[in-house]
């Protein structure tokens, strides 16, 4: 049995990382670049060039916030002008009101009202100044059936004679549900492109692990074939487990005052976790 101690784990000192790893705070710089992501960010990005909206369809825990981070950095704030919504099982007023908050106006009043007062926002900012509108609706998968009908009112200018305002729709498979209901073809036939993420294969399990620890300053990767096919096979390529097991682990072979982990840690860590 491998032997703990009682000291504070310290993973940057034992492995001689520069960063601690596997921690939610990457910057857009530092991401993985892989076709895997930059396919559906490339496809997002020309969509809103074309003024036109889209669709982000991701199980949870595959870096969908990531890729929407990385779509709004790569919109020149000169160009565009870009406001991030994560909805909730709100009212049609509820949701209205938080888009008016993120744009900066008055979220008062009624809902036919606060959606007049967002058109009218959205084409005086395209007018007056030449910036884009485009809003990000994240975990759309949480909008009632109702409320996600109306924003078909929301993107038409001048009776659908012209575009405007560009709507990225983001949520997981709950969210292919919604848009695949009949009474929601209005709004799935406005959605030009659907990008989808997915689970990492097996190969790419071990390039991400790999790229998480390079970024963080590991002159060798900490983790033995036996650890890295236990990681897949635990999480099962999900990008969110993967960084939370292999940290896990990580802080088990220090504690052990191991030098790397093995197939037994990354068994031991999934125990003290709730995947």
């Amino acid at each position: 049995m491998t032997k703990m101690t009682d000291k504070p784990v310290d993973l940057r000192s034992h492995f001689g990382f520069t960063t601690t790893p596997f921690t939610r705070e990457i910057p857009i710089a530092e991401r993985w670049c892989t076709p895997l992501f930059d396919e559906p960010l490339d496809d997002l990005r020309r969509t809103i060039e074309q003024r036109m909206s889209a669709v982000l369809l991701a199980p949870s825990g595959t870096g969908k916030t990531l890729l929407l981070r990385a779509l709004r950095e790569q919109l020149p704030e000169a160009r565009y002008r870009v406001q991030y919504v994560k909805v909730t099982s709100l009212s049609k007023r509820e949701l209205y009101r938080e888009i008016a908050l993120a744009a900066g106006i008055e979220p008062a009043g009624s809902y036919p009202t606060l959606m007049r007062r967002l058109q009218e926002h959205f084409r005086n900012e395209d007018q007056d100044d030449g910036r884009r509108p485009v809003l990000i609706l994240d975990e759309g998968q949480d909008l009632r059936t109702e409320v996600l009908a109306t924003l078909r009112l929301l993107t038409n200018y001048e009776m659908d004679s012209r575009l405007v305002l560009s709507v990225v729709l983001a949520g997981d498979a709950g969210l292919r549900q919604l848009l695949e209901r009949q009474e929601l073809a209005p709004v799935s036939r406005r959605l030009a492109h659907c990008a989808v993420l997915r689970l990492l294969s097996r190969a790419e399990t071990r390039q991400y692990l790999e790229h998480r620890l390079r970024i963080a300053g590991a002159r060798t990767v900490p983790f033995d074939e036996g650890a890295v096919d236990a990681v897949f096979e635990i999480s099962r390529g999900n990008l969110r487990a993967i960084n939370r097991l292999c940290r896990k682990a990580l802080e088990r072979a220090a504690l052990a005052g191991l030098p790397a982990v093995d197939p037994s840690l990354v068994t031991a860590a999934r125990q003290q976790l709730l995947l």
